[in-house]
């Protein structure tokens, strides 16, 4: 599954900000204003990581 999500993406164009994502979460690029920002996809992908590892320890001590 997360294989096949990997192979999707969409793209989501709002208020002069072009955001493309995978399927599995991870920003391929962002445009602002027509100027790529990649330094901000690094950014968020980066704390969405960050969610998925605080997600993944609470799981384990609630199984504890």
């Amino acid at each position: 599954m997360q294989s096949a999500l990997q192979q999707e993406e969409i793209t989501v164009d709002k208020n002069g900000v072009t955001i493309t994502m995978r399927g599995d979460q991870r920003i391929i690029n962002v445009e602002i204003d027509g100027v790529m920002e990649n330094r901000v996809a690094e950014a968020i992908n980066e704390a969405v990581k960050k969610t998925q590892e605080l997600a993944a320890r609470k799981l384990i001590d609630m199984n504890r």
